[in-house]
């Protein structure tokens, strides 16, 4: 109960990695606000199983690529738990389609980066002024913001790349607020993320270089997630966390 009685934000937090998060950390004893945009039945499942666990739990729909929901978001989670957050995850993301740079057009590029790094700007921006001494931020970037992702992912490994860049410059300014603000790299997690943009064959071929030689889990990332959501990492700020069974290293 490394957690107990604090407030944790997940965005994204209805399905695959959020969800695994969500579940994780209200067994860690905190209260979880799960945000979801389309798929609220899955969102609705997780609230039910962190209830029927014991947990305690928020369902709020919101958009977080738009400024305005991102408040409404806000002002929720605040009055329901008193005015503090102590822990947000940044989880909203995803790369909507494989396009090569001839494919890709203005609002596409918009699009993707709107997602995964404006999402995290506008959530955190909205949250800090709710956080105090202790508190932490956890962003989910991606593998591919390291090596520059695979065939048509290119956008959405820039995006992934600055989230990373993001983490480290607000390590570095929230610090001395006693913030802390680290990231997540995953490799090749079994999600309905890999189930859409990821073929079979491909999938096969990454698991057989990985020197653990599997896919990791959503429950991995999330053990991960409250890991460094708690004071067992009171000492850590700035990292950008490798989770990929050893496939690369930074």
């Amino acid at each position: 109960m490394r957690l107990e009685n604090k407030v944790a934000l997940v965005t994204g937090g209805g399905r695959d990695i959020g969800r695994s998060v969500s579940e994780r950390l209200a067994r860690e004893g905190a209260r979880v606000v799960v945000n979801y945009r389309n798929d609220e039945a899955s969102a609705k499942e997780t609230v039910a199983a962190i209830e029927a666990a014991g947990g305690t739990a928020l369902l709020y729909r919101a958009d977080v690529t738009r400024r305005d929901e991102v408040f409404g978001l806000i002002e929720a989670t605040c009055a329901a738990f008193g005015d503090r957050i102590d822990v947000l995850v940044n989880v909203a993301g995803g790369m909507i389609a494989r396009k090569t740079l001839a494919e890709m057009d203005e609002a596409f590029f918009d699009a993707v980066m709107d997602l995964n790094l404006k999402s995290t700007f506008l959530v955190t921006k909205a949250a800090v002024p709710h956080m105090a001494k202790g508190s932490a931020i956890v962003n989910l970037a991606s593998l591919a913001g390291r090596d520059g992702g695979g065939p048509g992912a290119t956008i959405y490994a820039t995006s992934k790349g600055a989230v990373m860049t993001f983490t480290r410059g607000l390590a570095k300014e929230l610090g001395p607020q006693g913030i802390r603000v680290n990231a997540l790299c995953p490799g090749l997690i079994g999600t309905s993320f890999h189930d859409i943009f990821s073929k079979p064959e491909g999938r096969a071929a990454v698991a057989g270089n990985t020197p653990l030689r599997r896919e990791g889990t959503p429950d991995e990332v999330a053990a991960a997630v409250a890991f460094l959501a708690s004071d067992d990492a009171a000492f850590l700020t700035g990292t950008n966390v490798d989770i990929n069974g050893g496939l690369a290293f930074s």
